[in-house]
């Protein structure tokens, strides 16, 4: 597995505002790619580490602890913000959290409510708002609703891959 970090990434988000159904595919069917990755895995499994990282259920656990960003940052640039809200980069909701103690299908529950929420607020907008922005503070770059979907997309298969490798890895402790 390499050690690319999220915050490594640079994104060239210069497609047109009309590839938004591709990307809200993405996000409509990240659940059930979650569900299939973590059907029959033990709790044991989705709760160990590597010890390089979290573990499946904290890295799931992350995109649950990060779901408001997207859903924030759209009435952000829907009320005419010039910056979007920042993530806290020190990870702190998940790394107080105690999502290996959750139950897998409890976080499965709460991703599906979570982006569920998430892809009706996309399915409600018009589309010219595809293509509202505003700057997104770490990449100094403008973000607009459209890159918004791209780029959880993007977010949410970097930690699906982590999952996956933890699991393949067959860590069975801490």
């Amino acid at each position: 597995m390499s050690c690319w970090k999220w915050t490594d990434r640079r994104f060239s988000m210069d497609f047109p505002p009309e590839k938004w159904p591709d990307l809200l595919e993405r996000v409509r069917g990240t659940p059930a790619r979650v569900a299939a990755m973590v059907d029959g895995v033990s709790e044991e499994q989705l709760s160990a580490s590597d010890g390089k990282g979290w573990s499946a259920k904290q890295n799931l656990g992350h995109l649950i602890d990060l779901g408001y960003l997207p859903m924030r940052r759209i009435d952000q640039i829907l009320a005419g913000e010039n910056t979007l809200i920042g993530a806290d980069m020190t990870n702190a909701k998940t790394n107080a959290a105690d999502h290996n103690e959750t139950p897998i299908a409890v976080l499965l529950d709460a991703f599906r409510r979570e982006r569920s929420e998430l892809v009706e607020r996309f399915e409600a907008l018009d589309a010219a708002d595809w293509a509202k922005s505003a700057m997104h503070p770490r990449l100094q770059m403008p973000m607009r609703i459209v890159d918004i979907a791209y780029f959880d997309s993007e977010h949410d298969d970097y930690h699906l891959a982590r999952m996956r490798a933890v699991i393949r890895s067959g860590c069975t402790g801490y």
